[in-house]
């Protein structure tokens, strides 16, 4: 071999030894390994929790009844100084977001049911999304929260039905948003199990107020959400919806061979449906895995309460029940 050969040679290998070693590796997808790894039986809840059990609520007289067979640990997550004014008899009070650190110490094994209660609803099912996807799959949200156990804690959803948006709502199709990119996660973490424990730490720090809005709010800036109509697409169409809103079916949507990569990692999510409680759910997961998206409290309720047929907060919810109040 010649020398002019060798030194050849040389120069290829020495630049092909620069060129690999400045060539930056591909980061890990840590959204992509999280949305996967929550989808897969892999899970801590072992399916797809957000396209087959969401959203995972009871109602008050269904709790009452585990009551009476003493077959339901009860965690009331309201204020401490609201839970001390009156509660359910044996319930313990937690806050939200030391939900997952409380279920990890305490034995379900003679529980058929975890109900998680708050003031409407909407707080619990945003922690039951949380804790179901942490495993606990005992864990149900209070349909209506305290409002429905009895009138004395009612004022909540009495004074947040209202009409005043109907001649707002309209019934043209908005299409969904082009497949984009997921959002970018950086924990640091590589497994699907320690990414999801994380975000799941971040996730409960924020609580409920970072993940939820008003539909004030969103009217007074339309402009600046990307807002999902979470609602069958007949309900879609009458009653209509918010101006801009884009229709995701329960259960059938918000996937990754789905429709979950048309949602915008860029500009901040709504999710409204009838009464919260199911948008509170979707959107702890949506935040779980790094999507800024927010619920609209107390939903259609709030917005076009005359023109609902179903799902509207009533009298004949308020079931009566007594109650206890700590001394």
């Amino acid at each position: 071999m010649t020398k002019t050969r060798i030194w050849m040679l040389t120069i290829l290998f020495i630049s092909f030894f620069v060129v690999s070693c400045d060539k930056e590796e591909d980061p890990i997808n840590e959204a992509e390994i999280l949305i996967e790894y929550l989808e897969s039986v892999d899970s801590p809840y072992g399916k797809d929790y957000v396209n087959t059990d969401l959203s995972a609520i009871k109602t008050a007289d269904h709790v009452k009844g585990l009551m009476a067979a003493g077959k339901v640990y009860i965690m009331d997550i309201r204020p401490a100084g609201v839970f001390t004014a009156g509660h359910i008899e044996g319930a313990v009070n937690v806050a939200e977001g030391d939900v997952l650190s409380h279920l990890e110490g305490v034995d379900l094994s003679d529980y058929n049911e975890v109900s998680i209660v708050c003031v409407s609803g909407q707080v619990a099912g945003w922690a039951t999304c949380l804790l179901r996807e942490m495993g606990y799959d005992k864990v149900y949200s209070m349909k209506w929260g305290m409002c429905s156990w009895n009138e004395d804690f009612a004022s909540a959803w009495n004074g947040n039905v209202g009409s005043g948006y109907t001649t707002r709502f309209v019934s043209d199709l908005t299409e969904k948003g082009a497949v984009g990119d997921l959002p970018k996660l950086s924990t640091g973490k590589t497994t699907g199990q320690e990414i999801l424990e994380s975000r799941m730490a971040t996730v409960l720090a924020e609580g409920f107020s970072a993940a939820a809005t008003t539909h004030t709010q969103v009217f007074d800036n339309l402009d600046n959400y990307y807002i999902i109509n979470y609602w069958p697409v007949s309900k879609y169409v009458d009653p209509g919806h918010i101006p801009g809103a884009t229709q995701y079916t329960p259960k059938e949507s918000i996937g990754l061979n789905l429709y979950l990569k048309t949602l915008p990692a860029g500009k901040t999510i709504v999710v409204y449906c009838d009464s919260g409680q199911n948008s509170a759910n979707l959107v702890a997961y949506l935040r779980l895995i790094g999507y800024d998206a927010k619920s609209l409290k107390y939903g259609t309720n709030s917005m076009i309460y005359s023109e609902m047929t179903s799902s509207t907060w009533k009298v004949e919810n308020i079931m009566g029940y007594d109650y206890v109040v700590s001394k």
